[in-house]
Order: C-alpha cells, then sequence, then structure tokens
C-alpha cells in the first residue's frame, strides 16, 4: 500500500543516519515487547504479514511520532483486539479481566530459538520459475489497496535478476486472509540512477528481493 511507512526516496526526511556500535535494543523496553511479540505470535491468530500490514495501517501522525518498537507494541495490541485475545479495556488498564479464562502460553521457553531462527515464509512446492539469473525484468507499477512488499521508489524501474531465493509465500495476498499463493522470489539489482536518476552514482546499484508477481519480462 502507499503510505507513510513506506519512506524510501521520499523527499523532505533526510538521509538515513548510521548509529555507530548500535545496539541490538536501546531500552530494555524494546526487548520486552520484541519478546512479547513472538509470545502473542505463537497463537498462530495471524502471520509476519499481517503484523507488517497492522504497523502500515497506523496513522500517519502517529507513525512519525513513534520510535521503531512503539510501532510494533500499537499494531500488535491492534491485532490482539481483533483475534479476541485481549479486549480494549484490558489494554487501556493493564489488567486482565477478572472473567477472563486462563491459558497456557502457546510459546514455551524451550522453543524461542527454534521460532527466531527458521525462515517462515520459505516453501518446499513445485511452482515453475518465470525468470532466471541474466534475465532482463522491468517492475510493475502497481498501488494496492493492501499490503505490499514492492516500495514506491522500485515500481516501473528495469533491473536484472541476480539469484533465484526460491519459492516464498507471497507477502500481498497473506497478510489479508487471501491464502499462501507461493511464488518464486528474486534479488534483483538495479543501477542506482535507475532508481534515482542522474544524481546516484553511475557506479552504484541497489539489490531487492521480490516476488514474481510484481516483474514482467523485458
Amino acid at each position: 500500500m502507499n503510505g507513510i511507512h513506506d519512506m524510501g526516496g521520499m523527499h523532505g526526511f533526510g538521509p538515513v543516519e548510521r548509529e555507530a556500535n548500535e545496539p541490538v535494543f536501546h531500552a530494555p523496553w524494546e526487548a520486552r515487547i520484541f519478546a512479547i511479540r513472538h509470545a502473542m505470535g505463537a497463537w498462530g491468530k495471524w502471520n509476519i504479514d499481517g503484523s507488517r500490514y497492522s504497523r502500515e495501517i497506523i496513522p500517519p501522525a502517529q507513525y512519525l511520532r513513534m520510535s521503531y518498537y512503539e510501532r510494533w507494541i500499537a499494531g500488535l495490541i491492534t491485532q490482539m483486539i481483533d483475534a479476541d485475545l485481549v479486549t480494549r479495556e484490558e489494554v487501556e488498564s493493564g489488567r486482565a479481566a477478572p472473567a477472563a479464562p486462563k491459558a497456557t502460553p502457546a510459546l514455551a521457553p524451550g522453543e524461542v530459538m527454534k521460532v527466531l531462527s527458521r525462515a517462515p515464509s520459505l516453501r518446499d512446492v513445485p511452482v515453475t520459475a518465470g525468470f532466471k539469473p541474466g534475465d532482463r525484468v522491468r517492475t510493475r507499477n502497481i498501488h494496492p489497496v493492501g499490503h505490499t512488499r514492492l516500495p514506491r521508489y522500485a515500481r516501473a524501474k528495469a533491473g536484472t535478476i541476480r539469484h533465484d531465493h526460491g519459492v516464498h509465500v507471497f507477502p500481498d495476498a497473506s497478510a489479508h486472509g487471501l491464502g499462501e499463493q507461493p511464488q518464486h522470489l528474486y534479488s534483483v539489482r538495479f543501477e542506482a540512477n535507475e532508481l534515482w536518476g542522474e544524481a546516484a552514482g553511475a557506479r552504484q546499484a541497489v539489490h531487492l528481493d521480490l516476488w514474481e508477481s510484481y516483474l514482467e519480462h523485458i
């Protein structure tokens, strides 16, 4: 979808500032949000694509005000309420309702590393690849109202297939409960001046991982 979250190449926000020796978490509460997000996801009420979409629909003014993990918890609250795991009143009060049923956590401590190390989108299913390394392709100029992993700055741009990552869940469908619709995922090389114009470095390039539905032959 087109929204404030898709800030690549957007004017007025300045460069991406790299923080030297950046820690994994800047504060203990960020680590807690990371843990809560995975613990709640273990209930199987949503998938990673739906989680991303829950953050993309945060109103723009709120999104810009929030830090990274504030967006995580805001999206997670929306998902938990929609899945009837909590009520709005419980979130606002910080306390479980007296009559709320008790449940054993879906994610046991011994399973945490397994969850964090797996590739949740890779699928071992027979799907014919429409492209191969070396093929010249152009991205489609799409403007979906829902989730997509094709950024605006890379739409209607020409590039070259560099690698086939295999078959993966298609996020545009998965985020909205439309099934996995698995298809090939490719690493595509774009010359910087194709994306950014003549002001970009002539010897620079960007590689994007893009699903087959985003691409067409030149």
